[in-house]
């Protein structure tokens, strides 16, 4: 993981958008989240925790056969290859290849799916890195109520390894489903080739992401979201030949509280006793499963033998979610 040092407290979050600090911190979950300092760059910030995830692992930037870009496309510069950007700040590894893909916030359970069927299907390759940057707190504008429903997106970098010839954490079932009917409510109006960059964009604050119908939305999206997170998760622990009693871990992204409570006791899991949530780093988009884990395992709520199930979902929209047997296979 790199988390930066900078923070947004729930204080000033409430002076920019007008909202109580009581209600972002009981109904936002937001007590304070990470922000980008100068050097906090997106791909930066997963190359270092791709540093420190190689460390872990004894093993250098060489031992990868490829790089697996799930980071965001909101990045260093536009048009560049994150994943090969990436492995310029790894020093350049001649070994290993590199590509991006993008579901936003679910990115990084697909990244995962990619790497396990690709180890699978070519016995040659051994070792996968899977890194993410996220700084898409840049996006939001905290003066526009219609995004008020983003305004905990935070910064961050987060890595993983996957090694085709381990006995330890297996990764077993992951689902994912996606629904085109959501693909124009949230956006960044200006910047791409229907608006391009102007100065009537930057003065119009068209740089900043957007909801078209807010109220639409929420009507559309609200139990059909809840619907559609419960529906990945079963679907993944069929594939793993287990069922919601087997879970011992629950790995969810960062969303509202009552949201956030909704989703694991629809799958009869305890919020606070079998889960983590990130009131104090805020939605780190598809790095939140990452931190979950991370903060579970230090923290002794995932032991070996365990059932570690994770989940995420992203705008345009998407829903993902996946099992691991923690510990030695």
């Amino acid at each position: 993981m790199y988390l930066p040092e900078e923070r947004h407290t729930s204080d000033l979050i409430s002076s920019e958008t007008g909202i109580p600090k009581d209600i972002l911190e009981s109904k936002f979950g937001l007590k304070a989240k990470t922000v980008p300092g100068p050097k906090d760059h997106t791909v930066y910030m997963g190359a270092e925790a791709a540093k420190k995830a190689l460390k872990q692992a004894n093993l250098t930037a060489e031992d990868i056969d490829l790089i697996i870009w799930a980071g965001e496309v909101y990045s260093e510069y536009p048009m560049q290859t994150y994943g090969i950007k990436l492995q310029k700040y790894l020093g350049c590894p001649k070994k290993p290849w590199a590509f991006d893909i993008n579901q936003r916030c679910g990115s990084l359970p697909v990244g995962i799916l990619l790497a396990k069927s690709l180890l699978q299907v070519y016995p040659e390759m051994k070792r996968v890195l899977i890194a993410s940057g996220y700084r898409n707190s840049d996006l939001i504008n905290y003066k526009n109520p219609r995004t008020r429903f983003m305004i905990s997106l935070a910064a961050s970098g987060v890595a993983i390894i996957v090694k085709g010839d381990s006995k330890t954490n297996e990764i077993l079932g992951i689902s994912a489903v996606s629904d085109g009917r959501f693909a124009d409510d949230v956006y960044v109006p200006a910047g791409g080739t229907v608006h391009p960059i102007s100065s009537e964009a930057i003065e119009k604050e068209l740089t900043y992401l957007d909801v078209s119908d807010p109220s639409g939305l929420k009507e559309r999206l609200d139990s059909f979201s809840m619907e559609s997170f419960v529906r990945v998760i079963d679907e993944a622990l069929a594939m793993s030949r287990i069922t919601r009693e087997d879970i011992d871990f629950f790995a969810l992204l960062h969303m509202k509280r009552s949201a956030f409570e909704y989703v694991a006791k629809a799958i009869g899991v305890d919020p606070y006793k079998q889960s983590i949530y990130l009131d104090d780093i805020g939605h780190n988009g598809q790095n939140d499963m990452i931190l979950s884990i991370d903060r579970g395992v230090r923290q002794g709520m995932i032991k070996d033998g365990d059932y570690v199930v994770f989940a995420a979902a992203g705008i345009g929209w998407a829903w993902n979610a996946g099992v691991i047997r923690w510990g030695t296979v």
